[in-house]
């Protein structure tokens, strides 16, 4: 298996000893970041030249190469350690800087790093919210596209389902049943009615209407009211053939 270079994930990484915490000040926070256990030190660097001879720090100006110098210091909480290449006593190219907040040690992020990560983190945004969003959309040929949350589905859940009341009869079975009970109620009316339950049934008097007679017509009022047919083509006479008489009866001769 190959080894994984910690260069290459500085960025996500921190580093801390804890004996240094409660010491730590201006003068002593950079031998206190050149410990050889803290993983963004550079051995190679000036300063571990500077250290081995038992040098001051004054010295760096004077040397070619990689060194760290503290920056910034905002005591007793953060200081800030530069590391850069120094090419001359008047020049030199920075290549990193470190915070250390409350003896924890973190590298700095570059320009094109926190680029890089907040593109990175909205492009997953949004991609899992379209992913959410086709989670909830919904095709049926005869329906087309919808949307189904699962809000709804919850809600379907509490909500109770009420029963749907299946009507006895429609309104056109109901109307037709009215108007047969009213004609049967009017041929046969009742002949006893109770006004409240538990009381006596009351006989009822029927009224019988009149009947309405029926106008009829005299056959001789009809025809006098017919109008004459029109006058049609004359017929010819029947012939009529003379009565002949039986014919005689001859004796006959012997």
């Amino acid at each position: 298996m190959a080894s994984v270079d910690l260069r290459d994930n500085l960025l996500g990484i921190s580093w801390v000893d804890s004996g240094w915490v409660p010491i730590l000040n201006p003068s002593n926070v950079v031998e206190y970041f050149s410990e050889r256990s803290n993983p963004f030190y550079d051995r190679t660097c000036n300063n571990e030249v500077v250290k081995m001879q038992r040098l001051t720090l004054e010295h760096l100006n004077q040397m070619v190469g990689v060194e760290y110098i503290l920056l910034h210091a905002q005591e007793p909480i953060l200081y800030i350690v530069r590391k850069q290449q120094r090419q001359s006593p008047t020049q030199v190219i920075p290549l990193a800087d470190y915070y250390i907040i409350a003896g924890v040690v973190y590298q700095a992020p570059d320009l094109g790093s926190v680029i890089n990560s907040r593109v990175l983190s909205a492009v997953h945004g949004i991609q899992s919210a379209f992913d959410e969003a086709m989670s909830f959309c919904r095709y049926h040929p005869s329906k087309g596209y919808w949307w189904h949350f699962k809000d709804q589905e919850e809600k379907e859940r509490v909500k109770p389902k009420s029963k749907r009341k299946e009507e006895p009869s429609s309104l056109f079975q109901r109307q037709r049943v009215d108007t047969l009970l009213l004609d049967l109620r009017n041929k046969f009316p009742p002949t006893f009615y109770q006004p409240k339950p538990g009381e006596k049934p009351v006989p009822v008097e029927v009224k019988k209407e009149p009947e309405v007679p029926v106008e009829t017509v005299k056959p001789q009022e009809e025809r006098e009211t017919k109008p004459p047919a029109p006058p049609g083509p004359a017929r010819p006479a029947p012939q009529t053939t003379p009565n002949k008489p039986p014919p005689e009866k001859r004796a006959r001769l012997q």
